[in-house]
């Protein structure tokens, strides 16, 4: 008897880090230290002494039971993505910039082909917000998951000056809410779209006219990062007072969470077009709309609040790193909370 005949494939995840190498490589900042093998990552923090107070700042999340649907697909180059968006996009909601990024996969049985598409994915999600991709792990568990599943997680480090801190303490009556497109679900209310649509390869490789291509290509549109977005508003010299990551909980539970006592939101429902895959959604499931924006996106993966002299120059600056703004609302003294009209 061996590890082997235990079900754990130790030359397997040898395989799968050299076969995941040259993925790791395209993510590598000149802070990292050392190469992808050892028992920790190193990331030099010289760059961030010139700040008066530098102030780490943290995101770990997964994907949830979206990668059902990679499962059915076979389609695992975009799931890291998703990991990589729901830490990284956390983080500039504080106005950080993210660092460094480690993943974690669990799998029934270690395909080294398969992990090395999942991480490829992980580390374009680094590429597209500026973090190093610097360790992660593999681990079977043969036993505890089948054999063709795995689950992924990742934990995300960035910095940001304290005095640059984006707390929503300075909201004003008036200030502008500006929320920038989704790339669609993202990565949360997946329970409830399994609920609603047959979760088989034939109902997802489903040409829909109004979605413009398949289900199952509209719900594993990747995560939208916006970590360009808001780096170019904060370099276009526009103070950010308020930040929110629209994810599970959809308006009703996030947009709170960026005001201060006092301070309400008001978002237009009409301010944009929501995009088709939450129609089909809500008409297929038979889902009241407050449900909707209660559980999902609906079209707005982030929404920020700056001062109404800024409103110009913010939408310039996310336009300018590839986002699409719209203006969506205002800031109002009253009770803390949202209100949808």
């Amino acid at each position: 008897m061996d590890y082997k005949n235990a079900g754990v494939d130790i030359e397997a995840g040898y395989e799968s880090v050299e076969l995941m190498k040259k993925f790791v490589k395209t993510t590598m900042r000149p802070e990292v230290l050392g190469g992808l093998g050892g028992f920790s990552g190193a990331f030099s923090l010289s760059k961030i002494k010139d700040m008066e107070n530098p102030t780490l700042v943290s995101g770990t999340d997964g994907v949830g039971t979206k990668i059902k649907l990679a499962f059915l697909l076979d389609q695992h180059d975009t799931i890291g993505i998703d990991c990589v968006a729901m830490c990284v996009n956390d983080i500039v909601c504080a106005g950080g910039e993210p660092l460094f990024f480690l993943d974690y996969i669990a799998c029934g049985k270690n395909y080294p082909e398969k992990i090395a598409t999942i991480v490829s994915g992980v580390a374009e999600g680094c590429r597209q917000s500026g973090a190093a991709l610097i360790g992660g792990e593999t681990a079977e568990h043969p036993g505890l998951m089948p054999e063709d599943e795995y689950d992924l997680a990742g934990f995300a480090v960035g910095v940001v000056d304290e005095k640059d801190i984006i707390t929503g303490a300075d909201l004003k009556d008036g200030d502008v809410l500006i929320g920038m497109a989704s790339s669609g679900v993202h990565s949360n209310g997946f329970s409830l779209v399994r609920k609603v649509f047959e979760m088989t390869k034939e109902s997802l490789n489903t040409y829909y006219e109004e979605l413009g291509k398949t289900l199952g290509e509209a719900l594993l549109e990747p995560t939208r990062i916006y970590v360009k977005a808001l780096s170019s508003v904060k370099e276009a010299g526009v103070r950010i007072k308020a930040c929110s990551h629209i994810t599970g909980g959809g308006f009703y539970e996030n947009i709170p969470r960026m005001l201060s006592e006092g301070k309400r939101a008001v978002v237009k429902k009409d301010s944009y077009e929501v995009p088709a895959i939450f129609k089909l959604l809500q008409k297929t499931g038979n889902i009241e709309e407050e449900m909707m924006y209660n559980t999902y996106n609906m079209g707005l993966g982030m929404i920020v609040a700056v001062a109404p002299e800024d409103v110009e120059k913010t939408m310039e600056a996310m336009k300018a790193a590839g986002d699409t703004p719209y203006i969506v609302g205002e800031i109002k003294d009253g009770e803390k909370g949202v209100d949808l009209c």
